[in-house]
């Protein structure tokens, strides 16, 4: 029995190695981590602003519903949504009351249902956000935590006593103030690393733990196809909760190096990925702030059995300077740098994800591009970016059409929780209301929130009613009826890009090698997978530069795949770049 099974594996063994070294010698790839997640294309969704169904002002399911054909045209595979969960909706929904159960503007579990539904039927996958860091202050958890020091909910989450009549310690809220809200009911504190109305989870009590897996696995059976994580590096704090004196001497947020990537987080999310994420074929992303490269393999490493990917923060920063409202120029070098890093550190051993804006941040077009003379120029090149890579790209709602930053004319127009908070914080600091609103014009999570722009009726086509937020004024010029209209519109480049991604293996997995690393202006580099290569070149200013291909380049007679200007389809050994430019070349 053992030489018959031994002479079974050593015949796999050479049949392997034979068929290998022919496909190599057919110059095709073998990779053994070849997954759906990594193909795909992700479209988010912030469902208060997506599409408005019955005209209260707030889009809902039955709008996603209803716009899910024009993402089927589009051609994305994946839809994020951003959380649709029972919420009293202190912070849009990232406070969560019931795990089970929608938001009531939102609709209904059949109108989820019908949508799971609908969009598979379609080939779309659908993606929840879980957020277990914390719940809502109004989850019954937490109301039965606050009864009494004696409650077996207590040890859900941190609760503690005071200290020099003070708080525990002297860690500061993400959105601002200190991260204690006391509660004169039991006569202790208790721990929000966000808004007060968000406490946070104990993830060292094992029930906590249980809890989140239950949940998790109902919405998995349900035929949910993966979850992104809401910052799921914060949830294993350092034991005892110190005081942090040297983070209060630099001041900014206090605290944060004793749970950002805590003590027992990876001990959580490899119990989580054994019990739960390992029985689905699903897709998981985690959204990680303070992490370096090194630290994110420990979380996106194939063997480590975590997650399939993060969102890190690193290039969301190159624009400011110890706070996101201290707001500075941004360098192309410095893009360039942090997007090669990532690339390197995890090549072969995880995966990126790749995105330059959200529903936290500005939008991209007006942040990295040029909103004015160069709009649709800009948002190409961007999207030329993100769609040639290496990492699963990240569509946020009306990015495929080039939608901008708002101008918000006056304070009571923001709408955002950490918007309001810092204008507070500036106001009793003496700050004027026109200084705020330049930070606020440049900064603020809102413009990522106003409604998403189908037409130009009124109020883009968003509702009926009053939306829950100012629409942005120029959706006369940019909505989804004119992009639809224009076969030379951002919306059709974004659907060509994605098209080439499903066409071409290389765009998936190719290795990247940077061409120009030290120019100021030009964004270059190749791709190579097997015998399959392609030039990726890109002007990042607004005046002409000149490119000169590699030689090796040009002897080759590269076809151009695609480029946001009319261009000749070989390739000069020296390009002239106009504004904004780029082309991608087979080679």
């Amino acid at each position: 029995m053992f030489c018959i099974a031994s002479n079974a594996y050593c015949f796999c063994k050479i049949y392997v190695i034979l068929f290998i070294r022919y496909t190599l010698l057919k110059g095709e790839v073998i990779d053994l981590h070849k997954k759906w997640w990594k193909e795909a294309v992700v479209y988010q969704i912030y469902p208060r602003s997506f599409y408005d169904s019955n005209g209260d002002g707030i889009g809902d399911l039955p709008g996603i519903i209803e716009k899910l054909d024009y993402l089927q045209e589009l051609g994305v595979d994946v839809i994020w949504l951003n959380p649709i969960y029972k919420s009293p909706n202190a912070d849009n929904g990232y406070d969560i009351s019931d795990y089970y159960d929608i938001m009531d503007e939102f609709g209904t579990m059949e109108d989820f249902d019908r949508l799971l539904n609908e969009a598979h039927k379609r080939g779309i996958k659908i993606v929840m956000d879980l957020v277990v860091n914390h719940t809502s202050d109004e989850h019954k958890w937490f109301l039965e935590s606050r009864k009494s020091k004696d409650s077996p909910y207590r040890n859900f989450y941190f609760w503690r006593p005071g200290k020099n009549g003070g708080p525990p310690n002297n860690w500061t809220s993400f959105f601002g103030g200190p991260a204690w809200e006391y509660d004169p009911q039991t006569g202790e504190y208790y721990l929000h690393l966000f808004a007060t109305k968000q406490p946070d989870l104990n993830w060292d009590n094992p029930q906590v733990r249980q809890e989140v897996y239950k949940m998790m696995k109902w919405w998995l059976d349900k035929g949910i196809d993966g979850f992104r994580m809401d910052v799921i590096n914060l949830i294993s704090k350092v034991e005892g909760l110190p005081d942090d004196r040297e983070g209060e001497k630099k001041g900014g947020l206090v605290g944060f190096k004793y749970y950002a990537n805590g003590p027992r987080v990876h001990e959580y999310l490899q119990e989580m990925n054994r019990l739960v994420l390992s029985k689905y074929d699903i897709m998981t992303v985690g959204e990680t702030p303070f992490v370096t490269p090194e630290i994110a393999k420990l979380y996106v490493e194939y063997d480590r059995n975590e997650l399939n990917m993060l969102f890190h923060f690193e290039h969301m920063d190159i624009d400011c300077e110890g706070s996101k409202w201290n707001v500075k120029p941004w360098k192309l070098i410095d893009l360039k740098r942090i997007m090669y890093k990532w690339y390197l550190a995890l090549k072969d051993k995880g995966w990126n994800s790749l995105y330059l804006n959200n529903h936290d941040q500005p939008r991209m077009v007006s942040r990295f591009g040029n909103d004015n003379l160069y709009r649709v120029e800009s948002a190409k090149l961007l999207a030329t970016l993100l769609h040639t890579w290496q990492g699963t790209p990240y569509i946020y709602q009306g990015e495929e059409i080039g939608m901008t930053n708002c101008k918000f004319e006056s304070i009571d127009e923001f709408r955002d929780i950490e918007t309001l908070n810092f204008y507070r914080e500036m106001n009793k600091k003496g700050m004027s209301d026109n200084d705020i609103l330049e930070i606020l014009n440049k900064r603020s999570r809102d413009h990522a929130r106003t409604p998403m722009q189908w037409d130009d009726s009124k109020n883009a086509g968003f509702t009926k009613g009053t939306p829950w937020i100012k629409v942005n004024p120029n959706y006369k010029e940019i909505n989804v009826k004119k992009a639809l209209a224009d076969k030379n519109s951002v919306f059709y480049y974004y659907k060509k890009l994605i098209q080439l991604r499903k066409m071409y293996p290389v765009v998936v997995y190719g290795d990247v090698q940077m061409l120009y690393e030290n120019d100021e202006k030009i964004f270059s580099y190749t791709r190579s997978y097997g015998s399959d290569k392609l030039l990726v070149v890109m002007n990042f200013s607004e005046e002409e530069v000149e490119f000169c291909a590699p030689k090796e380049i040009f002897s080759n007679q590269p076809e151009l795949l695609i480029s946001n200007y009319e261009a000749e389809d070989d390739i000069q050994q020296k390009i002239v770049l106009k504004p904004y430019e780029s082309r991608v070349y087979k080679i």
